[in-house]
């Protein structure tokens, strides 16, 4: 029997420090997902689209969930949010965005763009903890039924 990898979860956050505080809740929480991180909405596009360095599907596999940071260089969360309405598969990805602002024009800009939550950022361990479970919970779990369903 092939051994099952962890669902990926493509995280876009140009902010080393944001990236770190998630990954070290997520692995607290024992979410099984292995983080592939880009640093700008373009690069997650292109690892979307499987363009670029992006291009073998077997070192970088379709993301189980994505968190979106909107405010990216190059191309911004809600750019990278009309993409992925635009071009399926995306279209039915899960986009939790992830970010800084809680500006309620921004939330709800977001959220007709088609993402499936939004989390302003905390840099408290137990905020971050107890979202990691709620991701764990709500997304990756429906990630792993389909996945055993193909």
């Amino acid at each position: 029997m092939p051994m099952r990898r962890p669902p990926v979860i493509l995280v876009a956050d140009d902010d080393d420090n944001d990236v770190l505080l998630l990954e070290r809740a997520f692995k607290r929480a024992k979410v099984a997902g292995r983080f592939v991180v880009v640093r700008d909405g373009q690069e997650a596009i292109d690892y979307l689209s499987g363009t670029g360095r992006f291009g073998d599907r077997a070192s970088y596999p379709w993301p189980a969930l994505m968190l979106l940071d909107l405010k990216m260089p190059l191309l911004d969360g809600f750019d990278v949010l009309t993409w992925c309405r635009e071009h399926p598969p995306a279209r039915d990805l899960p986009i939790v965005v992830m970010s800084s602002s809680n500006q309620e024009s921004d939330v709800e800009r977001a959220m007709a763009l088609g993402a499936a939550a939004y989390q302003v950022k905390s840099g408290d361990l137990q905020h971050l903890l107890a979202f990691a479970r709620n991701l764990r919970e709500k997304w990756l779990k429906r990630a792993k039924k389909e996945t055993l369903r193909r």
